[in-house]
């Protein structure tokens, strides 16, 4: 059977189609980068790999760069269909503001990236975020958000945080300092990730209200 073809605006596919190469572009170098890091340094390149998966940032930007992919393919099966979804890429658009936000109140100061580093750590962390913004805000469809989707939402970094604890119990390596229960104990770590949480929230109901007031007028 062959895939329905998407009638998307050209200006759309324009749009989703750059953000998609520099989201893969991105993410390519960042995991080059952590690869030849391990590789110099004679570690395992497979726990490069998982490492590499297991940072917040990097699993929402794949789901940043897989939303867009879904977006320009020609193809309408049920994982294209969910990535398409207004609320799945609401939701995505709030998990990547986080991204961008936290990075930047919470551990820009801790480092000085160079080179290349710096050009991933620039995509990664401030660029896709106001491409995928941006893409949300122009795009996709409006008035289909309700608080149960922002309550929805939720889960997605209140499983990576129960994965960050269990990762960090076996390996001793919590990858974000405001979530390392080994330096700062259980109770100052619980907080800064109820913060982290509510901020996520604080993000949702903004891009719930932006729905409301953007819906289509009847």
């Amino acid at each position: 059977m062959h895939s329905q073809t998407l009638q998307l605006p050209s200006g759309q596919r324009r749009y989703a189609t750059v953000g998609a190469l520099l989201g893969w572009f991105a993410l390519a170098v960042q995991l080059y980068l952590i690869l030849w890091g391990r590789w110099t340094d004679q570690a395992s390149l497979v726990g490069g790999l998982v490492r590499f998966l297991s940072f917040f940032t990097v699993l929402t930007n794949t789901l940043v760069a897989v939303a867009l992919t879904c977006a320009i393919t020609d193809r309408d099966r049920s994982g294209h269909r969910f990535f398409r979804s207004p609320v799945v890429c609401a939701g995505i658009t709030t998990s990547i503001l986080l991204v961008g936000i936290a990075y930047n109140v919470l551990l820009r100061h801790l480092w000085s990236p160079q080179g290349w580093q710096w050009i991933a750590d620039e995509l990664l962390h401030d660029v896709m975020p106001l491409v995928f913004l941006g893409y949300w805000w122009l795009y996709l469809r409006k008035g289909v958000l309700r608080l149960k989707h922002v309550l929805a939402w939720m889960l997605y970094p209140a499983v990576y945080f129960g994965y960050l604890l269990f990762r960090g119990n076996i390996f001793g390596d919590y990858l974000y300092p405001f979530l390392d229960i080994g330096t700062l104990g259980v109770g100052d770590a619980l907080v800064n990730a109820c913060g982290v949480l509510a901020g996520f929230v604080v993000i949702g109901l903004v891009i719930l209200m932006i729905d409301k007031r953007r819906m289509p007028r009847v």
